[in-house]
Parts: structure tokens; sequence; C-alpha cells
């Protein structure tokens, strides 16, 4: 069952829910398992607090936020759990394994008429998956461990300069995505002019602008597509140096150990219009690089078990990769 809060009404404190649920002793979404949590308990826990927050006092945000309770009791149990459980593994490789066997859905972000916050954790795409990891990687590692916190994060990594607007403001290509997140101090763009970065992509995107009828907003909305089209225009031409695929097969004692576990890797394509074609995360395993990631190929989040060499060399429109950590 869906919980939404919307515009004028708020059907619980978010984070009264959230705290409640958290202690309700569900697991997490680990392995295909969902957050077992009993929601009339939730609810009950916080029924003196229901109403507490109107829509004017709520975060932006938070009206008309879409989430479920399962999803909500989910994230605070498991920025509560990291603070005892996670010790030194890196907080994008602990709460990346927590998703493992979650299925592997499109589109999750494009329902209903209006751009609203959407926080699904029990359907994940390829990056969903890395925006969910790496707001609960930021909310851990300041210490901030309610809903509430997380949603915050989730907006600030999501959409152009940390606000939600419309469509047009959510970070559709990757590389206004590195961008923005970048200029807003959450990752580094890891990148050198020596070895391993031997390549260099120039940009060139417009397959948004020049493809309307394949997005649901578009097609709604055809006043958006000139906006993406400037948009698309002010990135292409830009340079950008990367890691060639046939260098990813390097082992960890070469060049390549400037990726680190727990750094993003975005899959750059030479497809004509776009700049990427998926992203993950990468981990260390054995000397070799693996890619931590929800795969459209294994329908789920995994932790691949071929080398990421190995699966680059499978995708043929694959060049490379660009790496950004998160600060």
């Amino acid at each position: 069952m869906k919980l939404k809060t919307t515009l004028g009404i708020a059907l619980v404190s978010v984070a009264s829910l959230a705290m409640a649920c958290g202690k309700a002793g569900g697991k997490t979404a680990e392995r295909g398992e969902t957050a077992q949590v009993d929601s009339a308990e939730c609810v009950s826990n916080v029924e003196a607090e229901e109403n507490e927050q109107t829509a004017e006092e709520m975060p932006y945000y938070m009206r008309g936020a879409e989430y479920t309770k399962e999803d909500s009791a989910l994230v605070v149990k498991l920025l509560a759990d990291a603070k005892s459980e996670r010790g030194d593994e890196h907080p994008m490789l602990y709460f990346g394994k927590k998703f493992l066997g979650v299925p592997y859905v499109a589109h999750t972000l494009e329902g209903g008429d209006v751009e609203h916050l959407i926080v699904n954790l029990h359907e994940l795409d390829c990056t969903t998956f890395v925006e969910t990891v790496t707001a609960l990687t930021l909310c851990d590692k300041a210490d901030k461990r309610t809903f509430e916190d997380y949603c915050s994060e989730l907006v600030r990594i999501r959409y152009r300069q940390g606000k939600m607007g419309d469509y047009t403001s959510r970070l559709h290509y990757f590389t206004w995505w590195g961008e923005d997140n970048e200029r807003l101090g959450i990752v580094q763009c890891i990148m050198s002019g020596a070895k391993p970065f031997t390549a260099v992509q120039t940009v060139n995107i417009d397959y948004m602008s020049t493809h309307p009828e394949l997005y649901k907003q578009l097609k709604k909305h055809p006043e958006y597509v000139e906006v993406i089209r400037q948009y698309e225009r002010g990135t292409s031409g830009k340079t950008y140096r990367y890691i060639p695929k046939e260098n990813v097969g390097w082992k960890q004692s070469s060049s390549l150990k400037i990726v680190e576990t727990g750094d993003i890797v975005a899959m750059l394509t030479s497809k004509k219009g776009l700049d990427t074609s998926h992203i993950g995360i990468a981990v260390w395993q054995n000397g070799r690089l693996h890619l931590l990631n929800a795969s459209y190929v294994y329908k789920k989040v995994v932790l691949d078990t071929q080398t990421f060499y190995e699966y680059q060399q499978k995708q043929t429109s694959q060049t490379g990769i660009r790496v950004f950590r998160v600060m």
C-alpha cells in the first residue's frame, strides 16, 4: 500500500513513522527479501503525533512525496543498523549489498503528472540504485538518520542544483548528474592525464530532445523539449578523460588502483546522442574490479561474479568508464 503525503494534508509525521517502524524487527531488503514491517503497529505507535506537521511546515520536497511505509521504515532501519554494524566497511559497499536481489525495474520515477519525490527501495534501476546508496552513505557520514534526512539528500543528488522543480530539473544524463553533484561537493570526479585515463570522451548529447516520444513527460509537456535541448547544447562539446574498457582488466597493483571500492562508475557509450548506458559501484575482489549494480541482464541487484572487464567486453557499445567518489 502506498503511503503518500499530499498537498495540504500530512497523513502521519514522516520522521515519527520512520523511527517507530525502524524498531519493528524488520529485515533489510537483502538477496531479494523485502522489509517485513507491521504497518499497523507502526501507525499505532505514532497515533498521538498524526498531523503533527502541516503541509506548510513540511520541507517542500515532502509535500506530495511518494513512498511506502515499508520504504520509510527500511531507510531508518538501515541507517540505525549502520551505526553499530558497518565498522570500517566502505558505506557505498555496505549499503549497496543490502539491496542484493532487489528486482530491477525501469522507469520508477515516471509516475504521476507532476514531478514529485519518489522513494522506492523495492524496485531499482541502475540510476535509482546508485542514488539510493549514495543518499544513505551521505546520511551515515553526517550521522543523519531520519527518513526526512534521507529524502533531503536524495533531492540534492537527483535534481539540478539540489532543488526539485519540474521534470526538466531532474539530472537525466549522467554527465549532468556528475557535474552537478561535483559542484555541490557531493562527489569528486576521479580523472588525470596519466594512465589508466588514456582516452578522451567528447560529449554529444541530444537523445531526449530528438526522441521526445519515448519520454512520458516530454510527450505530455512539449514545452519541456526546448528546455532539455538547451541543457543538452550547454553540455555538448565538453571533454573528459576516461578509462577505456581494455584498461579495466588491469590488476589492482597497476595504475588502475586509482579506482577504489565504493567509487561510482559510469559506463560510456558510443550510441548516438547519449553519454552513458549504465552506472554502478566498483568493488575490488581478488585483485580484479567487479561491478555492484542493478542489472538489466540479471533483472536484479547483483555483485557480479564475472570481472568488470569480462562484463564490458560483452557490451559492444560501451567504450570505457568515468569514475566518481562520494565525498
